[in-house]
């Protein structure tokens, strides 16, 4: 962040001599020049000052309504990311299909024996993971021109509050955990959260964001990076798309499952071959997956 520098020294300047105007009788003082319309070009008498009645009419139908303590912590925070990091984003289109049919066909014994439902997000959490750990670049902050090298790979998932209000409770070495142990850590963390449970501890330490625009049928977003991070994961709704898929007897149109992934990242650290790269490697891992 740049920061405006204070005005020059100050230079002294000699006061001029100036004689006193005479005084102007104010019967014989000149009427004031009527107003000129900078548009029109022609005279026109200057409009009066709306009375406190008007001025007050004008606002009938708006509710002013201050934000709550948390609400301004995140505005401030957004405000402070973008002033500074240079934000660029890339995004990539997901072929899901595999990942659909596995997750429908062992979600009901995933239940019974974890206790938790399957959900996609353990599982685009263990791509991220594993990214973070082929490009320790991306598990990075940024000091002023020194980079600072994360040893934990703690990843933070955006949680919408019931109250409207957005919270990241982080997964502490989410690179060190199977899918089981993602889900269920994901699992707990999004519940308390949405009962206002967490603790500072649940919520410190991340290194990598992902915020999941999927939950409100958005194609995809462009977030902004939850600082002091270097990029923030974008994950779009999953939907069935026509797709044209390459075969031994040529090309053929056939219906996928399809999403959207965004990748936000700090210019400063994070060029477009690194953002690129990561975020491949994510689409690679979720088309491919085999667990």
């Amino acid at each position: 962040m740049i920061r405006k520098q204070n005005g020059g020294a100050g230079v002294a300047v000699a006061k001029p001599d100036v004689t006193p105007a005479p005084k102007v009788n104010a019967a014989a003082a000149p009427k004031p020049v009527s107003a000129v319309s900078p548009v029109q070009g022609t005279s026109a008498s200057v409009a009066p000052r709306p009375s406190s009645a008007t001025a007050t009419s004008s606002a009938e139908g708006i509710e002013v309504k201050e934000m709550d303590r948390v609400r301004r912590m995140i505005a401030d925070h957004m405000v402070m990311s973008k002033h500074t990091s240079p934000h660029v984003t890339t995004l990539v289109e997901v072929d899901m299909t595999k990942l659909v049919k596995w997750r429908e066909k062992n979600k009901e014994a995933f239940l019974k024996r974890e206790g938790v439902k399957l959900t996609y997000m353990p599982a685009i959490t263990e791509a991220t993971a594993k990214a973070l750990v082929a490009y320790p670049q991306v598990n990075v902050s940024v000091e002023g021109y020194n980079i600072l090298f994360k040893k934990h790979i703690n990843v933070g998932i955006a949680v919408s509050q019931n109250d409207g209000n957005l919270i990241v409770p982080v997964v502490r070495d989410a690179d060190r955990l199977n899918l089981s142990g993602l889900a269920i850590a994901i699992d707990g963390l999004a519940a308390k959260a949405r009962v206002n449970k967490l603790t500072p501890d649940d919520i410190a330490g991340g290194t990598f964001t992902i915020t999941n625009f999927g939950t409100f049928k958005s194609l995809f977003g462009t977030p902004i990076i939850n600082q002091p991070q270097v990029a923030i994961l974008g994950v779009g709704v999953i939907e069935k798309k026509p797709a044209v898929m390459e075969t031994p007897e040529g090309d053929v149109i056939a219906i996928r499952h399809k999403m959207y992934l965004s990748l936000s990242y700090d210019h400063r650290v994070v060029d477009g071959s690194l953002g690129g790269n990561f975020l491949y490697f994510i689409k690679n891992y979720l088309e491919n997956w085999n667990e």
